[in-house]
């Protein structure tokens, strides 16, 4: 139809476009006769032009991502210098204040203290870092604060990219409401260059399903189908708090199902220094992976949530965070693993009630799963025979159906199996009665810490 419209008007004529057919096809038969003569060894071929410094990833995962004092102490410094004559709200000033306590002696960072410190070291490395999400440069939880507004002339200034005149472009950006649009872009952007690291913020985690399209096509199994890498970093603010079924759940269950391959990095991390080395490390490797992080919400104040200056200068990125308190390894009778959020109340309910042969144990990283790192924490209890899995979810979703089968290559024979604590299966991912919330979650850490061990 659109030929003959063509010719109707007489905007061209039949040989000419007999001949652009025949282009076109010549053009399509080339393309498919080099596509069937790809051969694995080729491989390399992905990793020309601005991805020639980097190679495929192999067993070690690892960066040196410690920073020293200095460069931490200039981050803020930088954070605090704003244009003269700017006025900031007086809250955001109060905050960004604290934020300078936090690295002094004594001090103890917060959540989004130790992300200013990650993006701003890797932008004073020469390094372009994109943040984008629906209200990233506030925070969605009124907690990053990295875009300034001025209350008298509301001019915008982004501190973090006013460090140093040598450092690389700090892009924020508050999106449009259409996850598919955005994270499709952003993506698209991290595969072009691994100078830059990308950022995709939902949110909510559960906002994400409105991209799931860009996730199993690209995300998920672009390097598989195409050879293609991407060091893309989604955040998704993930826990149950009682918001509903709508605010609680960024479908932990659905990243893990298409892990293969080490396709991906799974986290759901519990202290401002994991969440620090674990943005660093995406841009310190010779190789870009999508690093999928549950972030938090309550956490973001919550006091136990913090971490030691000396964390982000002398430390790494730990798979597994083993117990912290003093307890008696010996005496140890019941090992508890989780992930995340649920860790806090575990450890708070355990004090309050002076549990003190029961251990908590963190899986920080998911995928790729640090079986290492288990089976090494789990030798220092030699006593104990029960192991449980707690999670918040109901148990059809978050982590259960994939961690269970993957401890039974970590547990020694003196624990039969691994116990689940958690939420039951549900339809929905979480209820829409607060008190109904609160009874579910006070039960499964009972059962957690006190119930009998079975199946």
């Amino acid at each position: 139809l659109y030929e003959e419209q063509l010719l109707a008007d007489g905007d061209t004529t039949n040989a000419e476009i007999d001949a652009f057919k025949q282009s076109l096809r010549k053009q399509f038969d080339e393309e498919l006769n080099y596509a069937r003569d790809f051969l694995p060894r080729q491989r390399v071929q992905a990793l020309g032009g601005w991805w020639k410094s980097m190679h495929w990833a192999g067993t070690d995962w690892g960066a040196d991502t410690k920073l020293p004092l200095q460069t931490l102490e200039r981050i803020v410094d930088g954070v605090l210098t704003v244009p003269q004559g700017f006025t900031i709200h007086p809250k955001v000033a109060k905050i960004l204040a604290e934020r300078a306590k936090m690295i002094q002696p004594g001090g103890r960072l917060d959540w989004a203290c130790a992300e200013m410190l990650a993006v701003g070291s890797i932008l004073l490395e020469g390094h372009r870092v994109r943040l984008a999400g629906q209200d990233s440069g506030r925070g969605t939880f009124s907690h990053r604060h990295a875009a300034l507004t001025d209350i008298r002339t509301s001019q915008r200034h982004v501190s973090l990219d006013h460090l140093s005149s040598d450092q690389g472009r700090f892009v924020l950006i508050d999106t449009m409401l259409s996850e598919a649009a955005v994270l499709g872009f952003e993506y698209g952007f991290s595969t072009a260059d691994p100078d830059n690291l990308v950022i995709w913020e939902a949110q909510f985690g559960d906002f994400a399903n409105g991209a799931q399209v860009i996730i199993d096509q690209f995300i998920v199994s672009g390097e598989s189908k195409w050879q293609r890498m991407s060091g893309l970093v989604m955040l998704l603010p993930h826990g149950y708090e009682g918001q509903g079924p709508e605010h609680s759940s960024a479908r932990l269950e659905r990243f893990l199902q298409m892990c293969a391959d080490n396709n991906l990095q799974v986290c759901n991390l519990t202290t401002p220094a994991q969440y620090f080395h674990a943005i660093r490390r995406q841009i310190h490797r010779e190789f870009r992976k999508p690093l999928i992080v549950m972030t938090p919400k309550s956490l973001l104040r919550n006091k136990l949530c913090t971490s030691d200056v000396a964390e982000l200068t002398e430390g790494t990125f730990q798979p597994v965070l083993d117990e912290t308190e003093h307890l008696d390894r010996n005496a140890v009778q019941r090992l508890l693993f989780c992930t995340g959020k649920i860790y806090f109340e575990l450890l708070t309910t355990r004090s309050d009630c002076d549990i003190t042969n029961v251990a908590i144990v963190r899986v920080e990283q998911l995928y790729p799963f640090p079986a290492d790192e288990l089976t090494r924490v789990i030798a220092t209890f030699p006593n104990a025979t029960e192991a449980f899995w707690v999670q918040e979810e109901p148990a059809n979703m978050g982590a259960w159906s994939d961690i269970e089968r993957r401890f039974r290559s970590v547990l020694p024979e003196r624990i039969p199996f691994l116990a689940y604590a958690g939420r039951r299966a549900a339809a929905s991912p979480a209820t829409g009665n607060y008190k109904l919330h609160r009874r579910e979650g006070e039960s499964l850490i009972d059962y957690a810490l006190r119930k009998p061990y079975a199946r």
